[in-house]
């Protein structure tokens, strides 16, 4: 029988429309729009100017912070600005603007298909070398990956655990990349392994993706360590806590880290990232990035540069049909609607999803009928209601005391709601409300 987390969840429909469709390199925009805050933590600081020349590669903005990452160009050209930009959170955000003149790599980027399997690098050296090539988490989250490397003192990794889930429905950029890339994911996690001083690597894949599990399978046969597990398909499965439950049968209590649980958890995207950084001295500068919706003319999975503008991407998959409500970065459970579409593509951007009007449409709300479906879907076993009328009546104490601050924001709750309350929309607000407060009272 297949594993799967045990607490809650949901199967929305899957809707995997571009799944096995090639991973088809874009071409480079006239202009790249950077954004300095592509990760969680403090914004990278800015290192060049206007007028200054750059190639595919270049260092343009340093890590602010412990918790923040490096950033590069993703093109050659000039620096034309740096400015704000409306980003996908649609907020004004810091942004380098860079007028592309060429494709020039930096020397030290390998750009051959050759695989290197063998690594001599000690574990420091291989961490130094993600953090300089501005590694994060691409499952979405993007947290900066040489800090999850790196545990707190005390903390030691037992099993490293590869992302390959994909729940999210629509998206299919880390299933292509393990049909097209899985040797290079393999080295990956065997730098992964070598980082954290574990000899074991469990690789989590829903079994909706069977050719992914059998290629990766015959793949890893040649790799010591490393398991492919199959596992039934459920959303939101893609959660680190979900998938650390569903792979080891381990819950990491409210507040506490995968590594309270022996535990590190990395997407598969992730590590490819950390295999091109590695072996290959090649920064995150692209990334695969799923464009899709019922009425696209083209659903495809995309090969981009970071602060190429979404209207290219879906230029590229057929143009914006002429129905479309909304266009979502990411999934339709997680992602969220994007203001426009000159809004430049992040490291963090796994997908884009054009909804048509019909899909766009809320329901009208009604009043909450007691029947506990969101009680009973919720996978950090929550009490959506309760905590949006905490939040709704500003009861700060009462949504803390409910752990608000645990939601993983999955949307599980508002998806089962018959009554189409906008559980997730309050308990965000109050969640962000509440974090707040908490790091008042420790400071």
């Amino acid at each position: 029988m297949l594993r799967t987390f045990r607490i809650g969840g949901i199967h929305p429909p899957e809707n995997k429309l571009s799944a096995r469709k090639k991973i088809v390199r874009l071409p480079i925009p006239k202009q790249v729009i950077i954004p300095l805050s592509q990760h969680i933590g403090a914004p990278a600081q800015a290192i060049v100017k206007k007028g200054d020349l750059v190639k595919a590669g270049t260092l343009i903005a340093k890590a602010g912070g412990f918790v923040s990452a490096n950033i590069h160009s993703s093109v050659s050209g000039k620096i034309n600005k740096v400015d704000t930009t409306i980003d996908a959170s649609g907020y004004k955000r810091a942004a380098i603007f860079i007028d592309v003149d060429g494709d020039e790599w930096e020397e030290s980027i390998d750009r051959s298909d050759e695989l290197i399997k063998d690594c001599f690098l000690s574990a420091k050296e291989i961490i130094d070398k993600i953090a300089a090539a501005g590694i994060v988490g691409l499952g979405g989250a993007t947290f900066p990956t040489q800090v999850k490397l790196t545990p707190p003192p005390g903390n030691k990794a037992e099993i490293l655990i590869i992302n390959a889930v994909e729940c999210e429905p629509y998206l299919t950029s880390d299933h292509i990349l393990m049909l097209e890339k899985g040797k290079e994911i393999l080295v990956g996690v065997t730098l992964l392994m070598k980082a954290i001083d574990v000899k074991k690597a469990v690789i989590g894949i829903e079994n909706n993706k069977p050719d992914a599990i059998k290629q990766m399978q015959t793949l890893a046969a040649s790799f010591p360590g490393i398991e492919i597990m199959p596992l039934k398909v459920q959303y939101p499965q893609g959660g680190e806590k979900q998938l650390i439950d569903a792979v080891i049968r381990k819950q990491v209590k409210s507040g506490a880290l995968p590594i309270s649980a022996g535990t590190v958890v990395q997407n598969v995207g992730t590590a490819f990232a950390v295999y091109e950084a590695v072996q290959k001295n090649k920064p995150l500068f692209e990334r695969i990035v799923t464009v899709t919706g019922k009425q696209l003319a083209n659903p495809s999975n995309f090969l981009v540069r970071v602060g190429t503008p979404i209207k290219e991407l879906i230029e590229a998959a057929g143009g914006v049909p002429e129905n479309t409500g909304k266009i979502i970065g990411g999934g339709p459970m997680m992602g969220k609607a994007l203001i426009n579409a000159d809004v430049p593509m992040s490291k963090g951007s796994s997908g884009i999803l054009l909804l048509t009007k019909e899909e766009s449409i809320r329901k009208p709300v009604q009043n909450c009928i007691r029947c506990a479906k969101c009680v009973n879907v919720c996978p950090m076993g929550l009490n959506p209601t309760l905590l949006m009328n905490a939040t709704e009546f500003q009861n700060w104490d009462l949504a803390e005391a409910n752990y608000i601050v645990d939601c993983i924001e999955c949307g599980s709750c508002s998806y089962t709601c018959p009554a189409n309350r906008p559980l997730l929309d309050y308990i965000r607000l109050g969640k962000g409300k509440v974090t707040g407060i908490i790091r008042a009272r420790k400071s």
